[in-house]
């Protein structure tokens, strides 16, 4: 069970974004080289260690629906705790890259 937990949260982020009428901005949080060697489509890359100074640019509105990963959902998590404290409300770690993708294609 403990390992469907990044898909639940991932379906659960889905779907209430689907109630709010807003897609979720997916933000993958690796280093850029990670992000070239591949990513889910749509998603930006904002590294762990510059999301505070960058997170403005891409979501001005701290009501987003926001989804976070990473390799493994470590990093996406301290991203999320970060975010979480600049005010954003609708944050979700998403977990790996591989789980991301499979809620993204799954939804």
């Amino acid at each position: 069970m403990k390992r469907f937990a990044p898909l639940l949260a991932a379906a659960g982020l889905f779907l209430s974004c689907a109630f709010a009428s807003a897609a979720p901005l997916l933000i993958d949080v690796r280093t850029p080289a990670e992000f070239a060697e591949g990513h889910v489509e749509g998603a930006v890359n904002l590294p762990l260690d510059t999301i505070t100074s960058s997170i403005a640019g891409v979501a001005p509105d701290k009501q987003t629906p926001i989804g976070l990963y990473c390799r493994s959902g470590r990093r996406s998590a301290d991203a999320g705790q970060k975010l979480q404290a600049m005010g954003y409300t609708q944050v979700r770690n998403l977990g790996s890259l591989d789980d991301a993708r499979k809620s993204a294609s799954g939804i």
